[in-house]
């Protein structure tokens, strides 16, 4: 049986003081598709807040822009970091367990994976959202004013 850190929690621990288990490439990328999905609904419900049509459109664009340069940078960063560890991955609530320098790249793998997958979701949602806005009716609650 694994040793645990005390009563405060459950999770088991090896004897560093990592939890465990380690992370899965699966695990980290399902979970970053997740909120991106997440991220896509939290868009569609903000975009009307944007009341000007060309305003609302730019934001859209600037949104699908951002997040297509930022889920590749992530997950081609991430991966390499990811092969760089060596299967020795951690979690952000394992930062306490970091010895030396380089520690932090353990910790960076998964969150630059993570966070590309979900900009990698939200990018297809945000011009597709873009082009719905662009073709809407003028007048209709999607063009805005």
């Amino acid at each position: 049986m694994l040793p645990t850190t005390g009563p405060e929690t459950s999770c088991p621990t090896d004897e560093d003081g990592v939890h465990m288990p380690r992370l899965r490439l699966k695990d980290v990328v399902v979970r970053g598709a997740v909120q991106g999905v997440a991220a896509v609904a939290l868009l569609c419900a903000g975009t009307p807040f944007v009341a000007d049509h060309r305003d609302r459109e730019t934001f859209l664009a600037v949104v699908a822009g951002f997040s297509m340069v930022f889920a590749g940078m992530g997950i081609v960063i991430g991966a390499f970091f990811w092969t760089a560890c060596a299967g020795d991955l951690r979690r952000w609530r394992d930062w306490r367990t970091i010895t030396g320098q380089t520690g932090g790249v353990m910790i960076m793998a998964p969150a630059l994976v993570r966070a590309g997958v979900l900009a990698l979701v939200l990018f297809p949602g945000a011009l597709g959202l873009y082009h719905l806005v662009d073709s809407a009716a003028y007048g209709s609650w999607l063009y805005g004013s």
